[in-house]
């Protein structure tokens, strides 16, 4: 296989929350160790990334974790970002550490970082992969990750199987990937308790994103808001007038940052064969059976 081929391979990046939640909310509680711990959502997250490298053979792999927000970089911008989450359950937090391990076992890299977040890892990873030629596939359903695709780029819906190039990102979430973090901001997300533009919502930030590229081009000449085809216009206007510290704000918060400081060069992104011994120990101090170890011995045949 000549070294252009693989210059052009794609680099898989890993949102690892959606797949541990996925399987924290789906998979029985009741499947615990010996001493009694859930390892629901290590079970799940081991099965999905298992599949993952079976079914595309991933030359290049990164799985990107997120560790407390109480020390995010947001957090300081604005004390108020995701304060209306609940803390995460220790027997889910537990589970998390155990998950990290199952990707060095499977001879996956993984990154967490209590300053920045996971979408600012693979973001970060996502600008260095480009710069070495390599395309981007990243595997989450998280729409705030949508802003980092470019072309040659996907993003990868994996729980619905649905995979969504450059070309279709706008279609999919209403905007193009690079004025998704301005369609954010003005929108604002409940779920990440950013504030955004009131009254401000999906169809009418849709609407001036297609006519204007950026915040900062919205409001260098927000009057022209006035001459477009929206509903309420002049209420819009006016909305974005009183609120224009809030939705820079905002912008602040949805932008993924893509030059975080990380120690890591894209050969180390490159998968190695499994390590059964770390694996079992891990699997036997589990209680699991053999689903998993078949899986990481079929993939070991593979390596």
């Amino acid at each position: 296989m000549n070294s252009d081929f693989l210059v052009r391979r794609p680099v898989y990046l890993i949102d690892a929350s959606v797949f541990v939640f996925r399987a924290w909310h789906s998979v029985p509680l009741d499947l615990v160790d010996p001493d009694g711990n859930a390892v629901n959502a290590l079970h799940g997250f081991s099965r999905f990334l298992g599949e993952l490298i079976e079914r595309v053979r991933p030359e290049h792999i990164a799985v990107a974790f997120d560790a407390s927000l109480v020390t995010s970089f947001r957090k300081r911008l604005y004390p108020a970002y995701k304060a209306n989450r609940d803390p995460a359950p220790e027997d889910l937090k537990r589970q998390f550490l155990q998950c990290q391990r199952v990707c060095a076992g499977l001879g996956i890299a993984s990154f967490v970082s209590g300053e920045y977040e996971a979408d600012d890892v693979i973001g970060t990873l996502a600008t260095r992969a480009r710069a070495e030629g390599h395309k981007v596939v990243i595997v989450t359903r998280d729409k705030d990750l949508s802003q980092l695709v470019r072309p040659g780029d996907e993003y990868w819906d994996y729980i619905s199987d649905k995979r969504f190039p450059y070309e279709r990102i706008a279609d999919r979430f209403g905007v193009q990937p690079e004025r998704m973090a301005c369609f954010l901001a003005l929108m604002g997300d409940a779920v990440d308790n950013i504030p955004g533009v009131p009254g401000v919502g999906r169809k009418t930030a849709s609407t001036l994103f297609h006519h204007f590229e950026s915040l900062t081009h919205l409001y260098s000449d927000l009057d022209r808001v006035l001459k477009i085809k929206l509903r309420n216009g002049g209420f819009v206007c006016g909305q974005l007038r009183d609120y224009r510290e809030s939705a820079f704000l905002a912008r602040q918060l949805t932008e993924i940052a893509c030059d975080m400081p990380l120690d890591v060069e894209l050969p180390q992104l490159r998968r190695r064969p499994p390590d059964l011994g770390i694996l079992n120990k891990l699997y036997d101090s589990v209680g699991f059976g053999r689903l998993l170890r078949n899986q990481a011995e079929r993939i070991t045949a593979l390596s």
